[in-house]
C-alpha cells in the first residue's frame, strides 16, 4: 500500500470524506495516477447506509503514514484533523472546501478550494472539466455526500453549484434523492448503539486559534431531548476530553435535521464565548441555536472570532 499515493478525508470521517475519498479514488483512475482511498477512522451510520445501499466495502482504515508517504487530502487541510504522520507526508493534492489554517508543505500541490457546501460538489466539477462520464455508483457517492454535507440542500452552506451538482447526478443515479437522502439521514441518527465517548467523537474537529485549543462535535439526530437524556454522561466525558487534550472549550451540537436548529452544550474554560458568539446565555451550560445547523458556516465562524 505504501507505493501508491493514499487519499483520505479528515478523522472521525463523515460522509463526504469517505465518499470524496472514494470518488477520487476513481478520478484518479480515469487521469492515470495510481492512488488509494482509505479511511481515518470508523465508518459512521449514515455513510453505512450509503456503501450498503451500492454493496460496496469501506475503505481501508490507517492510523499513521511513513515519512514521504505521498497523499491527497480530501475534506480538509488542518494537520490537527489528519493522519499521524501528515507533517511528513509528501502531499501531492488537496480538494476541500473549509478554510485553509495550520497547513505547510515543502514542495508545490495541486490545491483545489472552493467555498461550496460539499467536497463532493467539486470533484463532481472535475470530472465534467476532464470529460469524464459519471457512472451510477459514483453519481450515488457524490450525491450521497452533498446530502449530508447540506442536509438535504437545506444548510446555509448550500450553494447553487451543489443543487445544481445533485440535480444532475440525480438523472444519472436514477433514483428519487429526497427520498432516498431522508432515509440516509435518518439513519445517520440511530444513535442507541454508541457510548457516551463514542457520541461525542461521531463527527468532531480539532481548531487551535494561536495556541488556543477547542473542539466542535456535532450529531444529527430526529429528536434533541432523547440525545440530552445522557447529558450528564455526556458533560461528564466532554470534561474528562477537555482535560487531556487542553482544550479551552468543548462545543457539541446536538442538532435536529427535520427542524433545523441546534441545542448546544458547551464546556471549558472559555464558555463565555459562546454569548458573544450567538448572543445567547448558557444555562446549565446548555443553549438552543434556532436555525444552527452548520458548523463550518455558522458555530465555527462565530466562535472562532471570538475566542
Amino acid at each position: 500500500m505504501e507505493n501508491k499515493v493514499l487519499i483520505f478525508g479528515h478523522k472521525n470521517p463523515d460522509t463526504d470524506s469517505i465518499c470524496s475519498s472514494m470518488v477520487h479514488e476513481t478520478l484518479n483512475r480515469k487521469i492515470g495516477w495510481e492512488a488509494k482511498a482509505v479511511r481515518l477512522g470508523k465508518i459512521n451510520k449514515e455513510t453505512q447506509y450509503v456503501l450498503d445501499y451500492l454493496k460496496i466495502e469501506a475503505p481501508e482504515f490507517i492510523e499513521k503514514i511513513e515519512e514521504g508517504q505521498e497523499v491527497i487530502l480530501v475534506d480538509h487541510n488542518e494537520f490537527n484533523q489528519s493522519v499521524e504522520g501528515i507533517e511528513k507526508a509528501t502531499i501531492r493534492m488537496v480538494t476541500d472546501h473549509h478554510k485553509i489554517a495550520n497547513f505547510e508543505t515543502f514542495e508545490p500541490l495541486y490545491f483545489t478550494a472552493k467555498p461550496y457546501g460539499c467536497t463532493a460538489t467539486i470533484l463532481y466539477e472535475e470530472f465534467k472539466q476532464y470529460g469524464f462520464s459519471i457512472e451510477k455508483k459514483e453519481a450515488i457517492l457524490m450525491a450521497s455526500a452533498i446530502i449530508s454535507d447540506t442536509l438535504l440542500l437545506k444548510s446555509p452552506t448550500t450553494t447553487r453549484f451543489d443543487e445544481q451538482a445533485l440535480y444532475e447526478l440525480e438523472k444519472i443515479a436514477e433514483i428519487d434523492m429526497k427520498e432516498y437522502g431522508l432515509a440516509m439521514l435518518k439513519a445517520g441518527t440511530d444513535l442507541n448503539d454508541f457510548s457516551v465517548k463514542e457520541l461525542i467523537n461521531i463527527d468532531s474537529k480539532e481548531f487551535d486559534k494561536e495556541g488556543t485549543k477547542f473542539e466542535i462535535a456535532q450529531v444529527n439526530t430526529v429528536s434533541i431531548e432523547d440525545v440530552l437524556k445522557r447529558e450528564e454522561q455526556l458533560k461528564e466525558v466532554i470534561n474528562k476530553t477537555i482535560e487531556e487534550k487542553g482544550l479551552s472549550l468543548f462545543v457539541l451540537a446536538i442538532t435536529d435535521i427535520l427542524n433545523s436548529n441546534s441545542e448546544i452544550i458547551a464546556l471549558g474554560s472559555k464558555t463565555e464565548v459562546i454569548k458573544t458568539a450567538f448572543g445567547k446565555e448558557l444555562v446549565d451550560n446548555k443553549a438552543f441555536l434556532e436555525g444552527v445547523v452548520s458548523r463550518k458556516k455558522q458555530l465555527l465562524p462565530n466562535i472562532d472570532k471570538n475566542i
